[in-house]
């Protein structure tokens, strides 16, 4: 197994319909259920937007629930 910190791969962030993210090798297909969201970058980069854009880490049919519980 590689060692992380000399991971040369760039990755894409990915999301699927529940708003969850991930990352995904570039140039590989992703996966079905998933789709690229637009960053590109090396492994620390996606994870750190990862971690700039993913506030709500709740699915979105838990947070629809939720919002129709509370209405």
């Amino acid at each position: 197994m590689a060692d992380a910190q000399q991971d040369d791969d760039r990755y894409l962030v990915v999301l699927n319909d529940e708003l969850q993210y991930s990352i995904w090798r570039s140039g590989t297909d992703v996966p079905e259920g998933w789709r690229a969201e637009g960053a590109e970058g090396s492994r620390e980069e996606c994870l750190a937007h990862i971690d700039r854009v993913w506030t709500d880490m709740r699915p979105l049919s838990l947070r629809r629930h939720m919002e129709q519980q509370g209405a």
